[in-house]
Order: structure tokens, then C-alpha cells, then sequence
């Protein structure tokens, strides 16, 4: 199995929970580099033996693997298919479960912060862009089935999936023109991420950061 947008707070519960269903984890996959927590990748390889970590090339993260456009991540006869969604940040990219009578149906999408549930990520840091995301998703992910599950790397509104048609119908952002898009987008007036200084850098290095050497 793989854990998608894994978080270090809750790394242990993930485990217990793994080892009581009788799994295996394969991959702790990321779909971008976060900054607003910080990834429990680095932990779980370094508790589970063998995991490998999986992120885009495009994020210039550490990772054992590193996906690009098209690319295709197998659990069994089960796989996972890259598309690249930047916007949010520049390496952001989307798992997309495989289209074929063997794969699961309805197909899901895992949209990390590009798509959210009536929502989406904000554009104004870490080399993000309002027109990247607006076509990323049109492109990308408004292209799939209707049926299309989606699920975010979180929602604050205690939402816990959606789907692309009503996304398509619904998002109260992307339903819009591109013009007015990027001027919702440019009026959010967010404020700056509270754990940002730590959960980039941290996160770009797999979610393992190095030991503070106290002075003598």
C-alpha cells in the first residue's frame, strides 16, 4: 500500500493502523512540498524498513523517487498515474488511480492543496501561479470522469471527499473565468503560514531535519 501527503504528528497512528489491517507500505508519496506541516515521509522510512519515498522531480525535494508526467507507480497490478497540477507551488502534482476494468472504479483523484473540496490552494508563495492552477486543474483534472472521486490533502471544513463533476459545478472559484480567478486569487489577503520557516525546509529534505548542536 502508499500513504499519500503523510504527516509527522501522526506517523505513529498511521502504523498501528497499517500493522492492524495486515499491510504492507510500500511508498510514502508526497504531492508537493508542504508548508503547512510537516511530512511524516522521513519517519516512516525510518520506522518501517523498506518504504520508499516518492515525490516530483519538478519540487527539487529528496526522495527515492522522483515522477514526472506520465509516470506510473504499481501496487501489485494496481497503479497510480502522475499529472502534473502546479500552481499552488511549482512541483505540485496529482495521483490519479488507472482508467481500465481492472483498475478501481469510480477512479480517484488525490489532489493534494491544488484541488480542494469547494476551494483550492493558495497561489502566493513557493512559486506558485493563479493561471498555473487554474489550467492545471481544467487540464488535468476537470478532464476526468464526473464520477471522478477527489480527495484533498485536507480540508478545514471537515470534508473528506468530493468528485470532479461537482467540483466542476460547485467550486465557488474555479467555476469561474480565468480573469476573475486570479483576482479572487489575488485577493485573499491569507496570512503566512504559521509553521512555513519550518516545514519547508524540513520538507524538502524528506521531512527529517537535522539536530540542533548546542554550543558548549
Amino acid at each position: 500500500m502508499q500513504l499519500i501527503d503523510p504527516v509527522d504528528k501522526t506517523v505513529d497512528r498511521d502504523i498501528a493502523l497499517i500493522h492492524e489491517l495486515g499491510l504492507k507500505l510500500i511508498y510514502a508519496m508526497n504531492t508537493h512540498v508542504h508548508a503547512d506541516h510537516v511530512t511524516g515521509t522521513g519517519l516512516l522510512k525510518s520506522k518501517v524498513p523498506g518504504v520508499q519515498s516518492v515525490i516530483s522531480k519538478a519540487s527539487n525535494a529528496k526522495a527515492d523517487i522522483f515522477v514526472e508526467f506520465g509516470d506510473k507507480i504499481y501496487i501489485g497490478d494496481l497503479f497510480l498515474e502522475v499529472r502534473p497540477t502546479p500552481g499552488h507551488t511549482c512541483g505540485c502534482i496529482t495521483y490519479v488511480t488507472g482508467e481500465g476494468p481492472e483498475q478501481p472504479q469510480p477512479r480517484m483523484a488525490f489532489t493534494g492543496d491544488t484541488l480542494l473540496i469547494r476551494g483550492c490552494g493558495r497561489t502566493d508563495f513557493q512559486g506558485g501561479s493563479s493561471s498555473q492552477l487554474y489550467h492545471s486543474v481544467h487540464s488535468q483534472i476537470f478532464t476526468l470522469p464526473k464520477d471522478t472521486l477527489i480527495y484533498p490533502a485536507h480540508d478545514y471544513k471537515g470534508f473528506s471527499v468530493s468528485t470532479v463533476g461537482e467540483e466542476i459545478q460547485y467550486n465557488p472559484r474555479l467555476t469561474k473565468d480565468e480573469e476573475t480567478f486570479t483576482s479572487i486569487m489575488e485577493n485573499l489577503k491569507l496570512a503566512y503560514p504559521k509553521i512555513i520557516d519550518v516545514a519547508v525546509p524540513a520538507n524538502m529534505a524528506c521531512g527529517l531535519q537535522d539536530p540542533v548542536v548546542k554550543s558548549a
